[in-house]
């Protein structure tokens, strides 16, 4: 069957440029744009691809397959400057900007039909020119779509380190025409191991897989001079996946994969070294020598270092932790991780400074010398703790921040972060100040902020909080002015723009002036609605209504429920408000606001919290999420706006298990669309979410919550859609092939999309444009539009 496609005006909405994204420079003074393409044609998804070591690689270019095309780059000077476009070859794909520490220059990559071609720019000039012969490698070293990449600048700006191809110009391994697939039996072998890891997929299963992976992760670091292109080999071929220079610029951290593979885990857990170099490349200390790790027990950790990185307030020191309880959340221990350091020359036993309680999750680096802002995760109590810890004096380590991981209305918000112009990377800070920014999550909605924390008595000043009538985020000062701010601005009328503004809201410059992509939805209605679940739990949604309609003169609407539960410990944090009508309604092609367009109202975001002990919340998982979902039908029939007998629920991923599960347990709805879910729990033995029991241990569980295990009882109709090459670990295709079946089986109504090439979300234009059709084809059918 061809592929569908919905009306005009959800066609243009689709075709809309998106809103580029945002990179503010080191010191400030420029912010470059990075310009993309929503949908790429389907085709380039189906350029071949090598599925290896948990990667998808394109072998003709010798990198990762992308999904995504970065098209163009732009800059802009602050405070005041307009967007310049940077001249780059038409019609190839980018990557984001890897800025240098001087704030001008900043490196990128263009995919060419011979490779990866590395670009340096200049933010002041706004021009930009090919580093001559050179061709990178990103199999290991990043995604090109994200901040990592395989090519970064040095400490001092001067040079590029670059992860190059063993042999410039040489075929690449699997780029050539594939042969017949060898015949021959595949056998795995379990004898007394332990591993309980999720599904992967995408995994390496022959030996030849292993030998073509090898081939196509081996590179060569290099310092590259970007004016000249002159290279500096710094290690012989091998498996990097990162290096770092020390702040001084004397060493490198280097991290390396080696032999053995595994056939049952993705690359991160293949044997790896990690190891400290001299600049000139030679071996000055093996830090780490990791076994293939595939028996991390469940929600646990690695033993041995992790986290590896350099005190970037120190000329050359090591900082990791390591696991003190076997990596195992279950077991008793004093303190579940150790911080270690260990300094240049790197001669001497590494230095236990910081017992951590609880499970490390990381840690920002401060200005001072030798101190650290450290973050710890407390499981039971779902808690979330950060001490300021100097390493030479642990004990005198201060609590900052200590707050419930649920907790919404209480988050601090997080660090700003600098990069000075020496290369080196710390928290913002002037004296005994930092400054946080984040959502400001309130009973009224979503007011992000910026705050001043006096490290000294803990004092906190609100510098600027996102006006009532908008909603404004700042993505950090321009220039070294502390009173101007960069800020996304938006608001219900308003798409997303970029303005410099004062902290007291004055002397406002627009910088950009994106256009509208969708004007037909202007008049359209949003809400923030909240009401009880019927136990005490408050219950939210964000309420989406036709332009122009009214209840006492239009009566009720045919509803679309869309949702994704969420875990809680408390009622408390599971029923405080998360978002704001304040922000601009940009469609996007997942979105299920469009069939606003069609006459149905939305409520997006419809919280269906499950709450309880951690360690056995779901045993009430149906019973919760039923509750919910009645009580969300029954406040919006009880306004006039919902007519409940015409009432769908969707969801992706955990929420389209939801909508099977509520339509399997429940009479509510009368339709359901449910994409790229997990329906079957026995495939996901070893657990779900954040369920932290295995199959065996909770069988009842895991089959109570297996809408294929009530198949018999799905009698509304459901639309599964699922991506033909989903990479998520827990719902492979066959989850709703199979669930189709049984619905088909036990007499059922159910349609099943399965979409070519696609992944866990969707990416081709013809494939949102074909899901939107079904989508509004679908509940047209079984629900009818106002």
């Amino acid at each position: 069957m061809a592929y569908q496609t919905p009306a005009s005006d959800i066609v243009s909405i689709i075709d809309a440029p998106p809103t580029p994204a945002a990179s503010l420079a080191p010191g400030r003074r420029f912010v470059a744009l990075v310009h993309y393409e929503s949908h790429p044609p389907v085709a380039h998804l189906a350029r071949p691809y090598l599925s290896l070591a948990g990667l998808r690689l394109d072998p003709v270019l010798g990198g990762r397959q992308r999904i995504r095309r970065l098209t163009g780059l732009s800059v802009i000077a602050l405070p005041g400057g307009q967007p310049r476009r940077i001249e780059v070859p038409e019609g190839k794909s980018l990557s984001v900007p890897s800025w240098a520490p001087d704030g001008r220059r900043f490196a990128f990559t263009v995919d060419e039909p011979d490779g990866i071609a590395v670009w340096v720019a200049d933010a002041q000039a706004a021009t930009a020119a090919e580093v001559p012969g050179l061709r990178a490698r990103d199999v290991l070293g990043g995604d090109p779509t994200s901040a990592g990449s395989s090519v970064r600048w040095s400490r001092d700006g001067s040079a590029l380190i670059v992860l190059r191809a063993p042999v410039p110009g040489a075929a690449v391994p699997g780029a050539e025409p594939a042969g017949p697939e060898p015949i021959e039996p595949q056998i795995e072998e379990a004898a007394g191991k332990r591993s309980q890891m999720a599904t992967f997929t995408d995994l390496l299963r022959t030996d030849a897989d292993s030998d073509v992976f090898e081939a196509l992760a081996t590179t060569v670091p290099l310092r590259v001079d970007p004016d000249s292109g002159s290279v500096t080999e710094l290690g012989p071929p091998g498996l990097y996946y990162h290096l770092g220079e020390s702040p001084d610029g004397e060493h490198l951290l280097v991290y390396r994969l080696q032999r053995p593979f595994s056939f049952r885990v993705p690359f991160p857990y293949f044997a790896r070294r990690v190891e400290v170099w001299s600049a000139a490349g030679e071996l000055e200390r093996v830090i780490a020598d990791l076994p293939v790790t595939d028996e991390i027990p469940r929600h646990g950790v690695p033993t041995g270092p992790r986290m590896v990185s350099w005190e970037e307030s120190v000329p050359a020191s090591l900082v990791w932790t390591e696991a003190q309880d076997g990596g195992d959340p279950l077991v008793k221990a004093e303190h579940r991780d150790l911080v270690f350091r260990l300094q240049a020359p790197f001669s001497d036993a590494p230095q236990p400074c910081v017992p951590v309680q609880h499970r490390c999750l990381g840690w920002y680096d401060m200005a001072a010398s030798g101190t650290l802002l450290v973050t710890e995760h407390d499981r039971d109590r779902r808690w979330v703790t950060s001490r300021l810890v100097d390493l030479a004096a642990p004990d005198e380590s201060r609590v900052i921040f200590d707050h419930s991981a649920d907790e919404a209305y209480k988050d601090p918000g997080s660090p700003m972060m600098t990069t000075h112009p020496d290369g080196t990377r710390t928290v913002l800070q002037d004296g005994n100040q930092i400054f946080l920014r984040g959502e400001g999550a309130s009973p009224e909605g979503d007011r992000p902020f910026l705050d001043r924390l006096d490290l000294a008595d803990l004092s906190v000043q609100r510098l600027w909080r996102s006006p009532a009538v908008a909603y404004e985020q700042v993505l950090g000062f321009a220039g070294d002015d502390r009173e101007s701010v960069l800020i996304w601005h938006e608001s219900r009328a308003e798409p997303p723009n970029l303005v410099v503004t004062r902290l007291d809201g004055t002397d406002r410059i627009q910088l950009t002036a994106w256009p509208d992509p969708h004007p037909q939805l202007t008049g359209m209605e949003k809400r923030l609605v909240s009401y009880d679940r019927g136990d005490g739990v408050q219950l939210t949604g964000m309420l989406h209504l036709p332009p122009g309609y009214d209840a006492e003169r239009d009566g009720p609407l045919p509803l679309v429920i869309w949702a994704y539960p969420l875990d809680y410990g408390d009622a408390s944090t599971a029923g405080q408000v998360r978002g704001t009508t304040e922000r601009f309604t940009r469609l996007m092609a997942s979105d299920p606001v469009f069939f606003v367009l069609r006459g149905y109202a939305v409520l997006q975001n419809a919280t269906m919290p499950v709450i309880g002990d951690p360690e056995t919340m779901n045993d009430s998982y149906v019973e919760q999420i039923t509750a919910a979902a009645a009580a969300h039908i029954a406040a919006l029939a009880g306004q006039g706006i919902a007519d409940p007998a015409r009432v769908a629920v969707g969801g992706h991923s955990y929420g389209a298990f939801m909508t099977a599960n509520l339509l399997a347990h429940t009479d509510l709805f009368a339709a359901g669309i449910a994409r790229s879910g997990a329906y079957n729990r026995s495939l996901t033995p070893f657990g779900f979410q954040t369920e932290r029991r295995n199959f065996w241990e909770a069988t009842d569980v895991y089959d109570r919550v297996s809408p294929f295990r009530y198949a018999d009882k799905i009698t509304a109709p459901l639309l599964l859609i699922h991506g033909e090459r989903d990479a998520n670990s827990g719902t492979f295709p066959i989850q709703s092939e199979r669930l189709f079946q049984a619905i088909q089986g036990t007499g059922g109504t159910g349609r099943l999309v399965i979409l070519p090439y696609e992944s866990h979300g969707y990416a081709a234009r013809e494939s949102v444009l074909h899901v939107l059709a079904e989508q509004l084809g679908w509940l047209e059918r079984w629900l009818g539009a106002s």
